[in-house]
């Protein structure tokens, strides 16, 4: 890459998150019905209502993570985090960063700092969590994605990203334990309590 190119990406990013945050702060003035989730895919505009069953799986991940890592791990759901793609502001169902991962100068968290993402299955968003959002998960180099799919009653757990893609995807029907212990998480999720649609 020449120094021209890296000025041409660092511009168009600049841009990107710009038009961004111009989104979602006209997002936030507007009058989205409590209980839906907002989030930018390939610059077109989701929302997805949080229902029971998508919260109880989101609760058991967060509860696993802090069983592992200690309540002071930097998780979170449905928080702002810009990834790379075309204008791709997400609020992932559960984001976990290092520790060391601090917060720019806007007040937004870096996807070089995310260190998994787990996304909960909604009908009319599910092929934004298998397509373009597991592309732009894979560009940013996220060690482990996480899909749990209350329809299928599955979780596909995508690991070793390379070139905007993973390299392996392991299959765990619910009720079966996702073995993520040579991940960088080095933890195992139980899935035998996890709800189905």
């Amino acid at each position: 890459m020449t120094v021209l190119d890296d000025r041409i990406e660092m511009a168009d990013a600049d841009a990107s998150t710009e038009r961004l945050d111009e989104w979602f702060e006209r997002l936030e003035h507007m009058p989205v019905p409590e209980g839906f989730r907002v989030e930018i895919v390939g610059g077109n505009v989701f929302m997805t209502p949080q229902r029971n069953t998508h919260w109880q799986i989101i609760r058991r991940i967060l509860w696993a993570l802090e069983d592992r890592f200690g309540r002071e791990v930097m998780a979170f759901t449905d928080v702002r985090i810009d990834f790379p793609g075309d204008e791709n502001g997400f609020c992932p169902d559960v984001a976990m960063l290092k520790d060391s991962a601090r917060e720019d100068d806007k007040g937004h968290w870096q996807y070089q700092d995310v260190e998994f993402v787990a996304e909960v299955i909604s009908k009319s968003t599910a092929a934004n969590d298998y397509g373009p959002k597991k592309t732009a998960y894979a560009t940013a180099e996220v060690p482990v994605y996480l899909i749990a799919d209350p329809y299928q009653g599955r979780c596909h757990l995508f690991t070793q990203p390379k070139n905007g893609d993973y390299l392996t995807e392991l299959l765990v029907a619910f009720g079966a334990d996702v073995d993520m212990t040579t991940t960088p998480l080095g933890l195992v999720l139980k899935t035998d309590d996890f709800p189905r649609d």
